[in-house]
């Protein structure tokens, strides 16, 4: 079995939102920056991981993505299933032919079995104990909410059209045609 860097960014990607998650919805440029994974495959993993609804998009200003359920009851398992990462150490995948029409190899069982063992583990570690281990090892969270560009509190003040002359000679103009 072979974890591929699908799992491990998705893995990694959903710490890093589960961790920021509090202060708003998380953009994928900004997981992009912090975890130094492409942008374009993060869109690709978290489109798998909206279908799969371990996270939630909120469109337009201040938008991006969060949780789709509580951190506690996302697993790993979950998360690389999500992404279609095979958790599968076994030749024939699963379909016990290793040895085409012969049949199977005499490891097969030795295979999976570590399979379900994997699955078992992946299973029982969920996304809020990997948070939890972050917050342990003193990961730094911004705590600043997220900065929503196109709302903005203060009023908008429009200049006042003021129609008077903009010199003296333009002001004894005026004066001259009255």
């Amino acid at each position: 079995m072979r974890l591929t860097t699908k799992g491990r960014f998705a893995v990694t990607a959903m710490i890093d939102l589960a961790l920021r998650q509090n202060n708003g919805p998380v953009t994928l440029a900004a997981i992009s920056q912090r975890q130094q994974i492409s942008l374009s495959y993060l869109e690709q993993l978290f489109g798998k991981l909206r279908r799969h609804d371990l996270v939630e998009s909120t469109r337009g200003p201040g938008g991006g993505y969060s949780l789709g359920r509580k951190a506690a009851d996302i697993t790993v398992a979950d998360i690389i299933v999500s992404v279609d990462e095979p958790i599968d150490a076994t030749h024939c995948g699963g379909k016990e032919n290793c040895l085409g029409e012969t049949g199977r190899c005499m490891t097969h069982e030795l295979w999976a079995s570590l399979n379900q063992r994997m699955v078992e583990f992946l299973d029982s570690v969920t996304l809020q104990k990997l948070v939890d281990e972050q917050l342990a090892k003193g990961v730094e969270i911004e705590n600043k909410p997220a900065i929503r560009r196109a709302i903005s509190s203060a009023p908008v003040v429009k200049p006042i059209r003021v129609n008077a002359p903009n010199s003296v000679f333009a002001l004894g103009n005026a004066f001259a045609k009255t």
